[in-house]
């Protein structure tokens, strides 16, 4: 059964849930092992904690695309945001169980200096998802980004889903690009790449925020309706 709700943090012992979550190893094994955009079908396969998804060739570990922001490289827009809201912790606490819910989580191919390390170091892409996924399109747009060398790296995982669309499809996202597929819908600043993706004032901050937010609850929906729609209950 696949609970939009679940915090992944509840079932991983106070580890990291992408890691040491069974019910999160669980979810990807049920909503990905289906037909793939260039007609092959994925059927992952799990090892025992500390999970890796693998099918064929590839290895795959989890995730999280909600972020909040919550890096070191952020605290001081995070304290500035503490002394406007008197409830900071607890409105933060509900976002983060939010973010642990099904509906933030994606895959990825593991390695070195896979695309879970790259995109949460390189600045200019500061771990958020919007961001990441403007790099994916100008990979299959055949376009530069910052992200471009891991994703090179990975051709062949990106192969699989043929083009941005069907990408975008398999992953239930949607909600974060254009309604003909030509873009994303970036939550915050532009996609020149020219500055640090981190959010520059508090206002700033919350808008991400509501936005990031906003997709979660859409691709949560998606994913509920696709297991119901195909008995994955």
């Amino acid at each position: 059964m696949i609970d939009i709700t679940f915090d992944f943090r509840t079932d991983s012992k106070g580890r990291d849930p992408d890691t040491y979550s069974p019910t999160l190893n669980a979810y990807h094994r049920a909503l990905w092992s289906r037909e793939l955009p260039n007609g092959g079908v994925m059927d992952l396969q799990s090892k025992s904690s500390p999970f890796v998804l693998s099918w064929k060739d590839f290895y795959f570990t989890s995730d999280t695309i909600i972020v909040e922001m919550r890096s070191l490289k952020n605290q001081k827009i995070i304290d500035l945001a503490r002394k406007q809201i008197e409830d900071f912790e607890e409105v933060y606490e509900h976002l983060l169980r939010r973010s642990y819910s099904i509906g933030s989580m994606i895959i990825f191919p593991v390695h070195v200096n896979s695309m879970n390390q790259r995109r949460g170091m390189n600045i200019l892409i500061a771990d958020r998802w919007d961001l990441t996924l403007e790099c994916i399109r100008r990979h299959y747009a055949g376009e530069e980004s910052p992200l471009t060398k891991v994703i090179e790296q990975d051709k062949a995982f990106y192969d699989l889903f043929v083009d941005f669309k069907g990408y975008v499809d398999f992953f239930f996202l949607q909600d974060c690009v254009s309604e003909d597929y030509s873009s994303v819908n970036i939550w915050m600043g532009d996609t020149s790449f020219r500055k640090s993706g981190l959010p520059e004032t508090v206002e700033d901050y919350f808008k991400f925020l509501l936005k990031e937010h906003i997709f979660l609850d859409k691709r949560n929906q998606r994913i509920q309706e696709y297991c119901i729609k195909n008995d994955i209950l």
